[in-house]
């Protein structure tokens, strides 16, 4: 390697960490802590340019905003984007690598439990086993601000089970999910947009600052919301509310 150009890079890495660790002083800590100080470094370096804020409508998207999430997708990227309760982060749960970049923002064991956004309730048979007064319960109630656990089928990826049998599936009733998901075809992984323990957010700007340097397209549709999924265990023989949130009243 050119001596230039890895005093540049490497230069190039030591300011980014240092206006990180002013602006995130916890979050770094806990990075480097978990992950090691040259994993931070290194997702710094490649995320150098800022991610792409894309404003769309809320109820009209616009498609050519949708695609270039869809293409940061199908490349292994990572997006922020709205749904029915709060801003998701995500990615294609098949990208074993864009997976990864989740749990490393997120701060998250691999055992923890990561959801993701289906289009429809049709689709949800592919990924968990649904029985008869399951769907009945979820066609009520979908699409709409709900988690379900569910069995997972073979087609879920290993790493979003990790010794774990069940899956979180979601349907929201958005309409840039819906679009999203449409444009996609496939499951796209949802995770509250908020840095390991943090509290939830839902102004942009907030959001923008927070991952502009770790997340690679944002789909800005405004304020967003502050309530989470209600979650609910449809393992059993009786459902069971694990996480009271956005919905709960009409259950």
């Amino acid at each position: 390697m050119d001596l230039f150009y890895f005093v540049k890079t490497y230069s190039q890495a030591a300011l980014f960490l240092l206006r990180f660790y002013v602006a995130n002083v916890p979050l770094f800590n806990k990075i480097t802590c978990k992950y090691g100080l040259f994993l931070c470094i290194f997702n710094i370096v490649i995320s150098e340019n800022a991610m792409i804020r894309l404003n769309l409508h809320p109820e009209n998207p616009q498609l050519r905003h949708i695609r270039k999430a869809v293409t940061t997708l199908l490349d292994g990227g990572l997006i922020i984007y709205p749904t029915d309760t709060v801003y998701g982060l995500g990615c294609d749960m098949f990208n074993k690598r864009a997976m990864e970049r989740i749990y490393q923002i997120k701060g998250k064991d691999k055992k923890a439990l990561l959801s993701f956004i289906c289009p429809d309730l049709k689709d949800i048979a592919k990924y968990a086993r649904v029985s008869n007064p399951a769907y009945k319960i979820m066609r009520q109630l979908l699409p709409g601000p709900y988690t379900f656990i569910l069995e997972a089928t073979r087609d879920v990826p290993k790493i979003l089970l990790e010794k774990r049998k069940t899956v979180g599936i979601r349907v929201p009733d958005n309409p840039v999910c819906h679009l999203l998901l449409e444009e996609f075809g496939k499951p796209i992984i949802s995770t509250s947009a908020r840095p390991f323990e943090g509290d939830l957010m839902n102004d942009p700007d907030d959001l923008y600052d927070t991952f502009k340097n770790f997340v690679d397209v944002f789909l800005d549709t405004g304020m967003g919301g502050l309530e989470p999924s209600t979650i609910i265990d449809m393992t059993t023989d009786e459902p069971v509310v694990l996480r009271e949130g956005k919905g709960f009243d009409q259950l």
